[in-house]
């Protein structure tokens, strides 16, 4: 989740153990680009010359995915339909497309009074702190909700806005989960439903808005307003890759500030291989009406 999470403080996990398919990008079809806009390809263009079948899918990785550049990212996403709304614990990981600088720039995409927040913890900077805290994402499917899972709550207690505490007071009070033997706690939640891409309206992703997060059970002002409407206006798109994968994009406002992914191996090593060989999959949102080609012919 941008995590600047503030999408919510990213950063995450690395999410398996380097191998050939990880360190190559995915053998995939792009179609031609230029660096100019007027040199974008035409998505719905794409998707009809280059469709991508569950067998292309298989080939993109949690980790191989950001040997791309952003305009193959964006191709990937545009070809991809939201899928299934997750339910459970996923992993998580962000990733700059190649070449990016790795740095998000909150004085650039930023809304409002917020350009001079300083969000620092002994001279560092929030970029560094979230790919320290945030470990992924839990959904609510049946609530309609989601929550991150932050993992070094001490450090979150050292972060300051200027010269509030970030976080302070009753800790006990905050949910927590244990994943593979870990304590998380679970905070800056948001509300999960389907809605329109704010890169490819063709047909709709899995938004997780953090607009009306202050709505919320469990809502805590400190520091849950941050990714807010009155904080840094957090809002996530995923779209599924292939079950248990899911390929997302976080934004400040309306401003794109990086991709991320999200994994659960159980419901990937369970789902999969079905995939694999069918390309169909449940569907909770609308897929447009640009028939997705998924399976293999023959």
């Amino acid at each position: 989740m941008r995590k600047l999470i503030l999408a919510p403080l990213f950063a995450m996990l690395s999410l398996a153990g380097c191998n050939r398919i990880d360190s190559t990008p995915p053998d995939v079809k792009f179609a031609p680009y230029g660096e100019g806009y007027a040199q974008k390809p035409d998505f719905a263009a794409i998707e009809y010359r280059f469709p991508l079948a569950a067998a292309d899918l298989s080939r993109i990785t949690p980790k191989n995915i950001a040997l791309l550049d952003q305009e193959q990212v964006d191709q990937i996403y545009a070809r991809l339909t939201a899928g299934p709304i997750p339910d459970g614990a996923f992993e998580g990981d962000l990733f700059f497309p190649k070449g990016g600088s790795g740095k998000l720039r909150l004085s650039e995409i930023a809304g409002g009074g917020l350009k001079s927040l300083a969000v620092e913890v002994g001279g560092k900077k929030l970029d560094f702190i979230g790919e320290t805290l945030w470990k992924g994402k839990v959904f609510y499917r049946g609530e309609g909700v989601l929550r991150n899972r932050i993992e070094d709550i001490a450090l979150l207690q050292k972060i300051r806005l200027g010269d509030q505490p970030l976080i302070e007071g009753d800790l006990s009070q905050i949910p927590k989960i244990s994943v593979d033997g870990k304590e998380q706690w679970l905070m800056f939640p948001a509300k999960l439903y389907c809605g329109q891409s704010l890169l490819d309206g063709r047909r709709e992703s899995i938004i997780i808005d953090y607009a009306f997060t202050d709505d919320l059970p469990g809502y805590r002002e400190m520091p849950d307003m941050l990714a807010g409407r009155r904080g840094f206006q957090v809002r996530d798109e995923i779209r599924m890759v292939r079950p248990g994968f899911y390929l997302g994009r976080a934004y400040l406002g309306r401003s794109f500030a990086l991709n991320f992914v999200l994994y659960n191996k159980e419901i990937a090593e369970r789902d999969g291989p079905g995939f694999e060989k069918t390309g169909v999959v449940a569907q909770d949102c609308w897929t447009g009406t640009q028939q997705r080609i998924v399976a293999q012919a023959g």
